[in-house]
Protein backbone atom coordinates (compact mmCIF):
# COMPACT_ATOMS: atom_id res chain seq x y z
CA UNK A 1 0.00 0.00 0.00
CA UNK A 2 0.56 3.64 0.06
CA UNK A 3 3.70 4.84 2.07
CA UNK A 4 2.81 8.55 1.86
CA UNK A 5 -0.26 7.91 3.67
CA UNK A 6 0.17 4.99 6.07
CA UNK A 7 0.36 4.42 9.39
CA UNK A 8 4.12 4.94 11.28
CA UNK A 9 4.72 1.27 12.88
CA UNK A 10 6.37 2.15 15.63
CA UNK A 11 3.32 4.67 17.39
CA UNK A 12 1.77 1.86 18.69
CA UNK A 13 2.65 -1.37 20.63
CA UNK A 14 1.15 -4.03 21.57
CA UNK A 15 1.43 -5.88 24.72
CA UNK A 16 -0.97 -7.93 27.03
CA UNK A 17 -2.75 -5.99 29.88
CA UNK A 18 -1.09 -6.21 32.87
CA UNK A 19 -2.55 -3.89 35.42
CA UNK A 20 -6.05 -5.09 35.42
CA UNK A 21 -8.45 -4.20 38.63
CA UNK A 22 -10.36 -7.20 37.63
CA UNK A 23 -9.56 -10.69 36.57
CA UNK A 24 -11.40 -12.86 34.09
CA UNK A 25 -11.69 -16.72 34.33
CA UNK A 26 -8.97 -18.14 31.82
CA UNK A 27 -9.89 -19.98 29.31
CA UNK A 28 -8.90 -23.87 29.00
CA UNK A 29 -6.17 -25.35 27.42
CA UNK A 30 -5.37 -22.17 25.29
CA UNK A 31 -2.30 -21.70 23.81
CA UNK A 32 -0.41 -17.75 22.55
CA UNK A 33 0.75 -18.19 19.21
CA UNK A 34 2.28 -15.22 16.98
CA UNK A 35 2.89 -15.37 13.23
CA UNK A 36 4.18 -12.53 10.70
CA UNK A 37 4.42 -12.41 7.37
CA UNK A 38 4.46 -8.49 4.87
CA UNK A 39 1.60 -8.17 2.92
CA UNK A 40 0.34 -4.83 1.18
CA UNK A 41 4.33 -3.55 1.49
CA UNK A 42 4.27 -4.08 5.35
CA UNK A 43 4.05 -6.35 7.91
CA UNK A 44 1.00 -7.96 9.35
CA UNK A 45 1.47 -9.54 12.41
CA UNK A 46 -1.39 -12.07 14.32
CA UNK A 47 -1.41 -12.86 17.69
CA UNK A 48 -4.19 -14.86 18.91
CA UNK A 49 -5.22 -17.66 21.44
CA UNK A 50 -6.18 -21.55 19.71
CA UNK A 51 -6.02 -24.64 21.03
CA UNK A 52 -2.51 -26.27 19.53
CA UNK A 53 0.14 -25.68 16.67
CA UNK A 54 -1.70 -27.22 13.70
CA UNK A 55 -4.64 -25.57 14.54
CA UNK A 56 -2.86 -22.64 14.87
CA UNK A 57 -1.00 -22.64 11.70
CA UNK A 58 -4.34 -23.49 10.08
CA UNK A 59 -5.84 -20.21 10.86
CA UNK A 60 -2.80 -18.33 10.04
CA UNK A 61 -2.60 -19.91 7.00
CA UNK A 62 -6.04 -19.10 5.61
CA UNK A 63 -5.70 -15.38 7.54
CA UNK A 64 -2.58 -14.41 5.49
CA UNK A 65 -4.45 -15.84 2.08
CA UNK A 66 -7.17 -13.53 2.81
CA UNK A 67 -5.02 -10.94 3.34
CA UNK A 68 -2.71 -11.38 0.18
CA UNK A 69 -6.19 -11.58 -1.79
CA UNK A 70 -6.71 -7.91 -0.81
CA UNK A 71 -3.42 -6.64 -1.87
CA UNK A 72 -3.94 -8.18 -5.23
CA UNK A 73 -7.47 -6.10 -5.01
CA UNK A 74 -5.96 -2.58 -3.30
CA UNK A 75 -2.67 -2.46 -3.78
CA UNK A 76 -1.07 0.77 -5.83
CA UNK A 77 2.02 -0.52 -6.57
CA UNK A 78 0.94 -3.83 -8.16
CA UNK A 79 0.69 -2.89 -12.11
CA UNK A 80 -1.84 -5.45 -12.02
CA UNK A 81 -4.21 -5.13 -8.99
CA UNK A 82 -7.72 -4.52 -9.74
CA UNK A 83 -6.91 -0.79 -8.31
CA UNK A 84 -4.94 0.27 -11.20
CA UNK A 85 -6.76 -1.34 -13.77
CA UNK A 86 -9.69 0.91 -12.40
CA UNK A 87 -7.56 3.83 -12.71
CA UNK A 88 -5.85 3.02 -15.68
CA UNK A 89 -9.24 3.49 -17.61
CA UNK A 90 -9.65 7.10 -16.43
CA UNK A 91 -11.66 8.96 -17.81
CA UNK A 92 -14.06 6.24 -17.96
CA UNK A 93 -16.53 5.77 -21.29
CA UNK A 94 -18.92 3.68 -19.00
CA UNK A 95 -19.09 2.78 -15.51
CA UNK A 96 -17.07 0.05 -14.11
CA UNK A 97 -17.60 -3.25 -12.32
CA UNK A 98 -15.75 -3.42 -9.48
CA UNK A 99 -15.43 -6.42 -7.26
CA UNK A 100 -17.10 -6.34 -3.48
CA UNK A 101 -13.96 -5.96 -1.94
CA UNK A 102 -12.95 -2.68 -3.86
CA UNK A 103 -16.35 -1.91 -4.03
CA UNK A 104 -16.75 -2.06 -0.05
CA UNK A 105 -13.70 0.25 0.50
CA UNK A 106 -14.25 2.60 -2.65
CA UNK A 107 -17.91 3.36 -0.91
CA UNK A 108 -16.59 3.57 2.68
CA UNK A 109 -13.93 6.01 1.36
CA UNK A 110 -16.52 8.04 -0.72
CA UNK A 111 -18.51 8.66 2.34
CA UNK A 112 -15.88 9.83 4.76
CA UNK A 113 -14.48 12.30 1.41
CA UNK A 114 -18.02 13.66 1.79
CA UNK A 115 -17.98 13.66 5.80
CA UNK A 116 -15.00 15.71 5.99
CA UNK A 117 -14.98 18.00 3.24
CA UNK A 118 -12.51 16.16 0.84
CA UNK A 119 -9.94 16.04 3.65
CA UNK A 120 -9.84 12.48 2.99
CA UNK A 121 -9.55 11.78 -1.03
CA UNK A 122 -8.77 8.47 -2.34
CA UNK A 123 -8.71 9.78 -5.79
CA UNK A 124 -5.56 11.67 -4.24
CA UNK A 125 -3.27 9.60 -6.02
CA UNK A 126 -1.92 12.02 -8.71
CA UNK A 127 -0.86 14.11 -5.69
CA UNK A 128 0.93 11.53 -4.27
CA UNK A 129 2.96 10.78 -7.31
CA UNK A 130 4.02 14.09 -7.33
CA UNK A 131 4.76 14.37 -3.36
CA UNK A 132 6.84 10.75 -3.80
CA UNK A 133 9.27 13.13 -6.54
CA UNK A 134 9.26 15.85 -4.30
CA UNK A 135 10.80 13.60 -1.34
CA UNK A 136 13.30 11.88 -3.80
CA UNK A 137 14.41 14.92 -5.18
CA UNK A 138 14.39 17.48 -1.90
CA UNK A 139 12.81 20.24 -3.93
CA UNK A 140 9.02 21.72 -3.97
CA UNK A 141 6.27 20.52 -7.35
CA UNK A 142 5.96 24.16 -9.05
CA UNK A 143 2.90 25.69 -9.57
CA UNK A 144 2.20 24.06 -12.84
CA UNK A 145 2.81 20.24 -11.68
CA UNK A 146 0.37 20.87 -8.55
CA UNK A 147 -2.24 22.39 -10.51
CA UNK A 148 -2.07 19.43 -12.77
CA UNK A 149 -2.57 17.17 -10.14
CA UNK A 150 -5.32 19.20 -8.21
CA UNK A 151 -6.93 18.48 -12.08
CA UNK A 152 -6.92 14.68 -11.61
CA UNK A 153 -8.17 14.67 -8.27
CA UNK A 154 -11.44 14.85 -6.22
CA UNK A 155 -13.64 12.75 -4.99
CA UNK A 156 -16.84 13.69 -6.90
CA UNK A 157 -14.86 13.13 -10.14
CA UNK A 158 -15.41 8.98 -8.51
CA UNK A 159 -18.46 8.17 -9.49
CA UNK A 160 -20.58 5.08 -7.63
CA UNK A 161 -23.61 2.74 -8.47
CA UNK A 162 -24.52 1.04 -5.48
CA UNK A 163 -27.14 -0.80 -7.94
CA UNK A 164 -24.48 -2.26 -9.64
CA UNK A 165 -21.47 -1.28 -8.09
CA UNK A 166 -20.16 0.33 -10.22
CA UNK A 167 -17.53 3.29 -10.73
CA UNK A 168 -16.87 5.43 -13.52
CA UNK A 169 -13.76 8.08 -12.96
CA UNK A 170 -14.84 10.87 -14.91
CA UNK A 171 -11.85 13.06 -15.08
CA UNK A 172 -8.40 12.63 -16.71
CA UNK A 173 -5.65 10.78 -15.33
CA UNK A 174 -7.57 9.86 -12.11
CA UNK A 175 -5.22 7.72 -9.56
CA UNK A 176 -7.04 5.97 -6.62
CA UNK A 177 -4.98 5.37 -3.89
CA UNK A 178 -6.32 3.43 -0.78
CA UNK A 179 -3.62 3.65 1.62
CA UNK A 180 -5.29 5.33 4.44
CA UNK A 181 -7.90 3.16 4.47
CA UNK A 182 -7.49 -0.25 2.44
CA UNK A 183 -5.01 -1.64 5.66
CA UNK A 184 -8.04 -0.79 7.56
CA UNK A 185 -10.05 -2.94 5.51
CA UNK A 186 -7.67 -5.71 5.62
CA UNK A 187 -7.56 -6.37 9.09
CA UNK A 188 -11.66 -5.99 9.51
CA UNK A 189 -11.67 -9.01 6.73
CA UNK A 190 -8.35 -10.87 7.77
CA UNK A 191 -10.13 -10.80 12.17
CA UNK A 192 -13.85 -12.50 10.19
CA UNK A 193 -11.61 -15.32 9.02
CA UNK A 194 -10.25 -16.11 12.58
CA UNK A 195 -13.72 -15.66 14.30
CA UNK A 196 -15.34 -17.33 11.56
CA UNK A 197 -12.79 -20.65 12.71
CA UNK A 198 -13.72 -19.93 16.03
CA UNK A 199 -10.65 -17.98 17.40
CA UNK A 200 -12.27 -15.61 20.13
CA UNK A 201 -9.18 -14.00 21.68
CA UNK A 202 -7.23 -12.52 18.83
CA UNK A 203 -4.89 -9.02 17.73
CA UNK A 204 -4.18 -8.30 14.47
CA UNK A 205 -1.08 -5.25 13.90
CA UNK A 206 -0.31 -4.12 10.48
CA UNK A 207 2.22 -1.59 11.44
CA UNK A 208 0.50 0.04 13.43
CA UNK A 209 -3.03 -0.44 12.54
CA UNK A 210 -4.28 -2.64 15.72
CA UNK A 211 -7.61 -4.45 15.71
CA UNK A 212 -8.57 -6.66 18.42
CA UNK A 213 -11.29 -8.95 19.53
CA UNK A 214 -11.64 -10.59 22.59
CA UNK A 215 -8.70 -9.99 25.42
CA UNK A 216 -6.41 -12.33 25.96
CA UNK A 217 -7.56 -15.19 28.33
CA UNK A 218 -7.72 -14.00 31.91
CA UNK A 219 -7.42 -10.23 31.06
CA UNK A 220 -9.68 -7.65 30.76
CA UNK A 221 -8.10 -5.78 27.64
CA UNK A 222 -5.23 -5.38 25.07
CA UNK A 223 -2.88 -3.17 26.70
CA UNK A 224 -1.83 -0.43 23.91
CA UNK A 225 1.06 1.70 24.35
CA UNK A 226 0.80 5.16 22.51
CA UNK A 227 4.21 7.00 21.31
CA UNK A 228 5.17 10.16 22.47
CA UNK A 229 5.50 12.88 19.68
CA UNK A 230 8.43 14.41 21.39
CA UNK A 231 9.92 11.31 21.35
CA UNK A 232 8.35 8.12 19.70
CA UNK A 233 11.60 5.67 20.59
CA UNK A 234 11.27 6.06 23.62
CA UNK A 235 8.73 3.86 26.04
CA UNK A 236 4.86 4.94 26.22
CA UNK A 237 3.84 6.50 28.99
CA UNK A 238 -0.32 6.39 27.99
CA UNK A 239 -1.61 3.30 27.06
CA UNK A 240 -5.08 2.28 25.98
CA UNK A 241 -6.47 -1.14 27.55
CA UNK A 242 -8.94 -2.54 24.04
CA UNK A 243 -11.65 -5.34 23.42
CA UNK A 244 -13.52 -6.24 20.30
CA UNK A 245 -12.01 -2.58 18.74
CA UNK A 246 -9.44 -0.57 16.57
CA UNK A 247 -6.69 1.76 17.35
CA UNK A 248 -4.72 3.45 14.42
CA UNK A 249 -2.64 6.08 14.62
CA UNK A 250 -0.73 8.43 11.94
CA UNK A 251 2.19 10.93 12.47
CA UNK A 252 5.31 12.46 10.83
CA UNK A 253 7.62 11.08 13.69
CA UNK A 254 9.49 8.49 11.51
CA UNK A 255 8.32 9.91 7.58
CA UNK A 256 9.11 13.27 6.66
CA UNK A 257 11.36 15.74 4.39
CA UNK A 258 12.94 19.14 5.36
CA UNK A 259 12.64 21.20 1.98
CA UNK A 260 14.16 24.34 2.02
CA UNK A 261 14.22 24.99 5.96
CA UNK A 262 10.78 23.86 6.17
CA UNK A 263 9.61 20.41 7.39
CA UNK A 264 7.30 18.25 5.37
CA UNK A 265 4.96 15.54 6.41
CA UNK A 266 4.36 12.27 4.53
CA UNK A 267 0.84 13.03 5.19
CA UNK A 268 -0.54 15.08 1.56
CA UNK A 269 -3.42 17.76 2.27
CA UNK A 270 -5.71 17.16 -0.56
CA UNK A 271 -6.47 20.84 -0.60
CA UNK A 272 -2.71 21.58 -1.45
CA UNK A 273 -1.09 18.75 -2.64
CA UNK A 274 1.46 19.18 -0.40
CA UNK A 275 2.86 17.70 3.23
CA UNK A 276 1.21 18.41 6.29
CA UNK A 277 4.03 21.17 8.01
CA UNK A 278 2.42 21.01 11.51
CA UNK A 279 3.82 18.01 13.43
CA UNK A 280 1.22 15.84 15.08
CA UNK A 281 0.37 12.41 16.09
CA UNK A 282 -3.44 11.91 15.69
CA UNK A 283 -4.59 8.35 17.16
CA UNK A 284 -7.90 6.79 16.19
CA UNK A 285 -10.19 4.44 18.35
CA UNK A 286 -13.43 2.78 16.59
CA UNK A 287 -15.30 -0.48 16.78
CA UNK A 288 -14.01 -1.35 12.93
CA UNK A 289 -10.16 -1.07 11.78
CA UNK A 290 -11.72 0.65 8.08
CA UNK A 291 -12.82 3.64 10.09
CA UNK A 292 -9.75 4.07 12.87
CA UNK A 293 -7.40 3.63 9.79
CA UNK A 294 -9.03 6.15 7.46
CA UNK A 295 -10.29 9.03 9.97
CA UNK A 296 -6.69 9.64 11.56
CA UNK A 297 -6.13 11.22 8.76
CA UNK A 298 -8.52 13.90 8.01
CA UNK A 299 -8.32 14.94 11.72
CA UNK A 300 -4.54 15.28 10.82
CA UNK A 301 -5.31 17.70 7.87
CA UNK A 302 -8.15 19.41 10.10
CA UNK A 303 -6.46 19.74 13.17
CA UNK A 304 -8.93 18.48 16.53
CA UNK A 305 -10.41 21.73 16.37
CA UNK A 306 -12.16 21.02 12.94
CA UNK A 307 -11.84 16.88 13.30
CA UNK A 308 -12.94 15.68 16.46
CA UNK A 309 -16.71 17.06 15.94
CA UNK A 310 -16.65 14.26 13.07
CA UNK A 311 -15.26 11.91 15.42
CA UNK A 312 -17.59 12.34 18.01
CA UNK A 313 -20.01 11.48 15.17
CA UNK A 314 -19.50 7.84 14.75
CA UNK A 315 -20.90 5.68 17.22
CA UNK A 316 -18.29 4.18 19.73
CA UNK A 317 -15.15 6.46 18.09
CA UNK A 318 -12.36 8.57 19.93
CA UNK A 319 -9.47 10.17 19.45
CA UNK A 320 -6.31 11.79 21.04
CA UNK A 321 -4.10 14.39 19.21
CA UNK A 322 -0.46 15.88 20.12
CA UNK A 323 0.61 18.34 18.30
CA UNK A 324 4.26 20.92 18.92
CA UNK A 325 2.71 24.42 18.67
CA UNK A 326 5.45 27.44 19.14
CA UNK A 327 7.77 24.69 20.33
CA UNK A 328 5.42 22.90 23.36
CA UNK A 329 3.42 19.74 22.69
CA UNK A 330 -0.45 20.33 23.09
CA UNK A 331 -2.80 17.28 23.95
CA UNK A 332 -6.27 17.28 22.62
CA UNK A 333 -8.79 14.72 23.39
CA UNK A 334 -12.44 14.10 21.34
CA UNK A 335 -15.29 13.67 24.30
CA UNK A 336 -15.50 9.93 23.68
CA UNK A 337 -11.76 9.73 24.59
CA UNK A 338 -12.77 10.42 28.20
CA UNK A 339 -15.21 7.20 28.15
CA UNK A 340 -12.31 4.60 27.29
CA UNK A 341 -9.70 3.02 29.72
CA UNK A 342 -7.15 4.89 29.61
CA UNK A 343 -3.71 4.23 32.23
CA UNK A 344 -0.83 6.71 31.96
CA UNK A 345 2.04 5.77 33.59
CA UNK A 346 5.95 7.69 34.76
CA UNK A 347 8.66 6.33 33.08
CA UNK A 348 9.34 4.75 36.76
CA UNK A 349 6.44 3.22 36.74
CA UNK A 350 7.20 1.03 33.47
CA UNK A 351 5.70 -2.37 33.38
Amino acid sequence: MNAILLIVSALTVAVPAQTETRVLPTAAKLERFEFEQKHMGMPYKLLFYAADQQTANRMAEATFARIHELDLCLSDYLPDSELNRLSATSPSTSPVKVSDDLWNVLQHARTISAASGGAFDVTIGPMVLLWRRSKRQIELPSAQRIADAKAATGYAGMLLDPTKKTVQLTKPKMRLDVGGIGCGYACDEAMKVLQANGIEHALIDASGDILVSAPPPGKTGWRIGLAKLERPNDPPSRFVNLKNAALTTSGDAYQHVEIDGKRYSHIVDPRTGLGLTESCVVTVVAPRCIDADAWTKPVCVLGPEQGFPLIDKIPGAAAISMRQVDGKIVTSQSSGWQRLDVEIVKPTDQP
